[in-house]
């Protein structure tokens, strides 16, 4: 006759250690570091001017994998904050028009800034939100009031032109905002900046022709900033009718 042993007692997980935590977002800054030393001037409107007519050869040829290569270069970009993201984005427009370049853009941003949000999630973001959550100062009310107004805000500071990007991918990482809400808000905030600069990626070819350089600053147009201004008051609407029903109560 066999005994049976008792089962062994079951542990609870151990929390991950500090520099696991932090790896990703040393390895994130290791490599933006690196690229701002040696990839300023590779990845350059002047590259993308000396290189057009190889691009476009490949592009014409191999259609699928220049896209696959583009967006995994993109991806690459936004995830370690390397230099080139608006010349990426120019590139976009050049080889594939505004359209489906726009969506190409807008995708393959959109993908490299979930990368960095879930880095800084997994090293601070989780443990500083708690952290936040169970103070009594003011950052811990600034974080309640964004809570409450995390689809408006997240939609507001990708509007924005003046809020740069990696700002606006690791603030919510920090604040603990959900990776759904956060990749919606992206992809959706995002278009009407991408759609302008694909736009003007897609008309580089004549000004390449008059060895011109582009007017980047076309998005500070009144035709085209108002609108964007407008988006961001619409997505302020709801906060403010937010605030007025909390005063009537």
């Amino acid at each position: 006759m066999t005994t049976k042993t008792p089962d062994a007692p079951v542990t609870p997980d151990e929390p991950r250690p500090l520099w696991l935590r932090l790896l990703p977002l040393a390895v994130i800054l290791a490599v933006a570091v690196l690229g701002a030393l040696t990839l300023g001037d590779v990845l350059s409107f002047d590259t993308l001017r000396d290189n057009r007519a190889a691009l476009i050869a490949f592009r014409d040829e191999h259609y699928a994998a220049s896209v696959a290569v583009f967006i995994a270069a993109y991806v690459a970009i936004v995830a370690f904050s390397l230099p080139g993201a608006t010349v990426a984005t120019l590139t976009g427009g050049f080889l594939f028009a505004t359209f489906p370049g726009a969506l190409y853009n807008v995708t393959a941003a959109s993908l490299g800034a979930v990368a960095i949000f879930l880095a800084a999630r997994w090293g601070l973001g989780a443990r500083l939100a708690e952290r936040i959550d169970a103070s009594d100062g003011m950052i811990a009310r600034v974080k309640r009031g964004l809570d409450a107004n995390q689809w408006s805000m997240l939609f507001l500071i990708r509007l924005v032109p003046a809020v740069p990007f990696f700002v606006a991918n690791l603030l919510p990482a920090f604040l603990d905002v959900p990776l759904r809400r956060f990749a919606i808000t992206t992809f959706l905030g995002i278009i009407p900046g991408a759609v302008v600069y694909t736009s003007v990626g897609a008309g580089l070819g004549h000004v390449f022709e008059r060895g011109e350089s582009p007017d980047l600053g076309i998005i500070f147009e009144p035709h085209i900033l108002l609108p964007i201004l407008g988006l961001c008051l619409l997505a302020l609407l709801p906060v403010g009718l937010r605030a007025i029903r909390g005063r009537t109560i």
